[in-house]
């Protein structure tokens, strides 16, 4: 079974097909999110991100996608980034944002793949590469915000949209612990709210293990806790594969 999965961020939409081990069957690809940014532009770029890593590697018999926002059953709730006039932290577009809400971007892949695809949370993938299937487990993705994902004995949950929860001074966590805070505070201070968002949602979930990922997961420097584990960016594309074992039915969350 080879599977092509599809990491899709802010910035940037990197894709690759995996063996059934998970093992990387071609490169990587990445292609920078050109803003504003349709659904129907987010398909013709997925389309020539499986027909750049297919023309390497061979066919695919299956797809995992995952992306940023509430997805539930396949269809894009809402996503934060894509339906922005300019990208990550700028104004909405009130007609792009209708245009992403309640998108059944799992059936519009499928037409357009003729294939089986699920699309989750890209957190939900990410956590689906490291996650042991054992209690209660957390997924945080630190990049251009902060994604989160939960696991009880390695069943994917419901998804909890913790990223636009309030935190301080009338920010949400994507502000206060995204990339863009980082930059303009500093890492030590940057450091010092990562530790401060670990224990302020310790108790909200309670969870027996915390995986830290994402693309701003390597500036982590502030000692962990010892339930806490920091994890490579490339388990959102490894996650595609396990993924299909943990969801409950096809595009579940």
């Amino acid at each position: 079974m080879r599977t092509l999965t599809v990491d899709c961020g802010g910035s940037g939409i990197k894709g690759a097909i995996l063996d059934a081990e998970a093992n990387m069957l071609s490169a990587r690809v990445r292609y920078p999110v050109r803003y504003p940014i349709t659904p129907m532009d987010f398909l013709a770029l997925l389309g020539r991100i499986a027909y750049e890593v297919s023309s390497e590697a061979g066919p695919f018999d299956r797809a995992t996608v995952g992306l940023p926002g509430m997805i539930r059953h396949g269809v894009v709730v809402t996503t934060p980034h894509y339906r922005t006039v300019g990208g990550p932290h700028t104004a909405v577009d009130p007609e792009l944002d209708a245009e992403w809400r309640q998108f059944d971007l799992r059936t519009a892949l499928e037409q357009l793949w003729t294939l089986p695809v699920l699309v989750l949370n890209d957190a939900q993938v990410q956590g689906a590469a490291v996650v042991s299937g054992h209690g209660y487990e957390v997924m945080f993705t630190l990049g251009t915000g902060l994604g989160c994902a939960e696991f009880d004995d390695g069943r994917i949950q419901p998804k909890l949209e913790i990223s636009r929860a309030p935190v301080r001074k009338g920010a949400i966590y994507d502000e206060w612990v995204g990339a863009q805070a980082r930059k303009r505070i500093g890492n030590k201070k940057w450091n010092a709210r990562v530790l401060r968002t670990i224990a302020d949602l310790r108790p909200v979930f309670c969870w027996d293990r915390l995986f830290i990922g994402g693309g701003e997961a390597k500036r982590i420097t502030a000692e962990l806790p010892e339930d806490v584990r920091i994890v490579a960016n490339i388990m959102g594309i490894r996650g595609g594969v396990r993924a299909w074992q943990l969801h409950s039915e096809p595009g579940c969350c």
